[in-house]
């Protein structure tokens, strides 16, 4: 098996990090977005929607989709868990990645994606939305600030799959200047602590 991964988007960094986390190791190879390599006939035969991370399995299975590819090895690698253990726990795993998803990853995704030139041509673009995004995003933030000054991680008290999630949102926040504000102390506490696993390095 391998996966086909880009080393600057941060859906492919949500599966290496995940990885890295369950000590798992897969072969990349790595997909250049910036050619559009990923647009093309042969890589939609894989992914018809043309994203990446995609991984391939031996028998030529193709599974899409970040959060469904770390399912597959949740399946395979149940520990370290990161998805919750028992039907409640699972169920507030999945619904804080979905906020984080939601309210968070996407609103950032979109300031990036709305305005920036590299997608200038890939897809349609409206700038205004953009600024909304942004707005949203802020808002998101400051929220979330509120919410983890009541406990250590984003869906309980240990490290899962929400947290990377929102890791990797706030961290490709950066590219479009959408950060931690100075008064947001439990959410400064929250993204050094998970920063400084070794996985956030993946």
């Amino acid at each position: 098996m391998k996966i086909y991964n880009s080393p600057a988007a941060p859906n492919p960094r949500r599966v290496r990090v995940f990885l890295a986390e369950k000590g798992v190791q897969v072969p990349y190879e790595d997909v250049d977005i910036g050619k559009a390599v990923n647009r093309q006939p042969e890589f939609r035969k894989k992914n018809p929607m043309a994203g990446v991370p995609v991984l391939e399995l031996d028998d030529g299975t193709c599974i899409a989709e970040s959060v469904a590819i770390c399912r597959y090895f949740e399946e395979l690698h149940p520990e370290p868990n990161l998805f919750g253990v028992g039907a409640k726990e699972r169920a507030q795993v999945d619904m804080w990645n979905r906020r984080m998803e939601f309210n968070l990853l996407q609103p950032i995704a979109d300031t990036f994606r709305q305005r920036h030139e590299f997608f200038k041509g890939r897809i349609r673009q409206v700038p205004e939305y953009a600024d909304i995004q942004r707005l949203n995003a802020e808002d998101s933030l400051k929220w979330l600030d509120g919410e983890l000054a009541n406990r250590k991680f984003i869906a309980g008290d240990r490290f899962t799959i929400a947290d990377i999630t929102a890791m990797i949102a706030v961290d490709f926040g950066r590219v479009s200047k959408i950060g931690i504000q100075p008064d947001q102390k439990n959410l400064a506490r929250w993204h050094a602590e998970v920063s400084a696993r070794p996985s956030a390095k993946a």
